[in-house]
């Protein structure tokens, strides 16, 4: 049975959650003199939550690294193509300000951050999200961190070290069951630990840190965009089972905003987690731009062929549609070598272990460990050395769905033939945006010249689900990050940063990302919050 401590624990800053963007909000509480208390459900040893796992993109305007390659980029460009991908609605005034504001301040409140914490980016910047039939970034912006964002975390748990134990207190392995609020204003809340004992934590600010509710599925299939369809029942779940959307009902219950739930940030490449530490948990890939993308009897995804880089919500709207169980990139080993790669940084050792002879290996003869890793531990990576044997392997993994040998033979056919012809007569959109791509030399890198793909040893299946990633949309707050109510005022004492704030404003990215705005996002939410508070 539950029960209440008697002793109720106070402080002056209560923050629940102790990922990115509430570890930045504790530190910089912390350096103005505060007392901050620090809640997280997890474990001492996840602190971070997901960036310590996540791979550590950003998207950074007009940067020394942008300018060093000739990229001349700027605020007011940089916002255009914001506005653009995010299809924000008329009514969308706070994620607009903060969408703003993200463009304006990226340099002095997140890059030049970064920099003083002793963590620097890789020299090459990617150019991703260029846009399909919706106009995207229209230079390369995507920043990765040297070391990953694994590395950025443990910077500010060494700093956040030396406050432990006098101004700073961790309560770790504690739930939030809910908010403590009267008459319009939130002082604290009730949390809940691993020995099922109740505590009151009382505060003169609270900020909710929480991150999303990804990784409630059932959640995300109940606000799953109507245009797109019915959810498909076999989502993995790519954040995490503690993202479960809890805060964002407390807030709702006592009166608060939380919008555009219907925005999600997911991904069309997913595959089970072999080595799995919850029900449904996946691997992001960065899908192969030279594979064929093909439903689950062989019939080629169109009309428009799917390719990474473009737009990952375009492409999450296409499968969605199909309303089939699954499908499959087909390729080779040369092309997997190359292309293929997995989010995050435990399967990019080489950046998060900051190696660079490794990483520079990695580039020019190929990820073998990665390929061979994925091959061993995944039963979704199918290899054969022929096309009727891989098709007979595929359907043995999914005997209820066959695989249609003619209908892919067909559709692989279709592509190679026009490949063996002289490069003047490819007339093939997924081949015209692999050229594309390899104008820019950091993504050329990482993309193959095109060949046939029968034309190249062993063949390689991989069976894919969509995979659920971030909230694009979350709690409303104004520009002090102050969580409002449905009538747009400020809820006295409550505060909302990073994603459980849809990144700013309940959804300062609209209905797409530019990619590589979620931790950046935090951090700049997290800054604004502690300079507010």
């Amino acid at each position: 049975m539950n029960k209440l401590k008697k002793d109720s624990k106070s402080t002056e800053v209560l923050i629940v959650g102790a990922g990115i963007a509430g570890l930045v909000c504790a530190l910089e509480l912390l350096k103005s003199g505060k007392q901050v208390t620090v809640i997280d459900a997890q474990d001492r040893n996840k602190i971070g939550g997901l960036a310590r796992l996540a791979f550590g993109g950003m998207a950074l305007i007009d940067t020394p690294e942008q300018r060093s390659k000739g990229v001349k980029d700027s605020p007011e460009l940089a916002y255009k193509d914001w506005c653009s991908f995010a299809e924000f609605g008329e009514n969308d005034e706070w994620p607009k300000a903060w969408a703003k504001y993200y463009v304006e301040n990226s340099i002095t409140e997140v890059y030049e951050y970064i920099r003083k914490l002793g963590v620097k980016f890789l020299p090459a910047v990617n150019w991703v999200e260029r846009g399909l039939y919706t106009p995207g970034n229209s230079l390369p912006r995507y920043h990765i961190l040297w070391g990953a964002s694994l590395y950025l975390v443990e910077k500010i748990v060494e700093v956040l070290s030396h406050y432990e134990g006098k101004t700073l207190t961790y309560e770790f392995n504690t739930k939030v069951e809910n908010l403590i609020h009267s008459k319009g204003q939130v002082s604290g809340c009730i949390g809940i630990n691993d020995a099922n004992e109740k505590t009151e934590f009382l505060a003169d600010k609270v900020v909710i840190a929480c991150g999303g509710f990804t990784g409630n599925l059932d959640m995300v299939r109940e606000f799953w965009p109507k245009a797109w369809g019915k959810a498909p029942q076999n989502l993995l779940n790519g954040s995490h089972p503690s993202n479960d959307g809890h805060l964002h009902q407390c807030v709702e219950t006592m009166g608060g905003a939380v919008t555009h739930k219907s925005d999600m940030w997911n991904y069309a490449a997913g595959v089970p987690n072999p080595k799995a530490e919850f029900e449904n948990q996946g691997l992001s890939l960065i899908p192969s731009k030279s594979a064929l993308w093909v439903d689950h009897k062989g019939k080629r995804i169109g009309p428009e062929p799917l390719v990474t880089g473009f737009d990952t919500n375009h492409m999450c709207q296409q499968i969605s549609q199909l309303q089939l169980p699954h499908t499959w990139q087909i390729l080779n080993r040369r092309i997997a070598l190359k292309e293929f790669a997995i989010s995050g940084c435990e399967h990019n050792p080489s950046i998060r272990d900051k190696k660079f002879l490794s990483l520079l290996n990695e580039i020019l003869l190929g990820n073998k460990k990665l390929v061979n890793r994925m091959i061993n531990e995944s039963d979704h990576f199918i290899v054969a050395n022929d096309l009727p044997t891989l098709v007979e392997k595929m359907n043995q993994l999914t005997p209820e769905h066959s695989m249609d040998y003619q209908q892919l033979s067909d559709s692989l056919n279709s592509l190679d033939n026009q490949l063996k012809m002289k490069p003047k007569f490819w007339n093939d959109d997924q081949i015209r945006r692999i050229l594309q791509t390899r104008n820019w030399l950091t993504d050329k890198l990482r993309t193959c010249y095109p060949k046939p793909i029968q034309g190249d040893l062993p063949l390689i299946a991989i069976k894919l689900n969509i995979i659920t990633r971030k909230s694009l949309g979350g709690i409303q707050t104004d520009m002090q990050c102050r969580a409002l109510n449905k009538a747009g005022q400020a809820i006295e004492g409550l505060y909302a940063i990073g994603e459980a704030a849809g990144f700013g404003g309940g959804g300062a990215s609209g209905k797409r990302s530019l990619e590589g705005t979620f931790l950046s996002g935090c951090i700049l939410t997290a800054r604004q919050a502690a300079r507010s508070i």
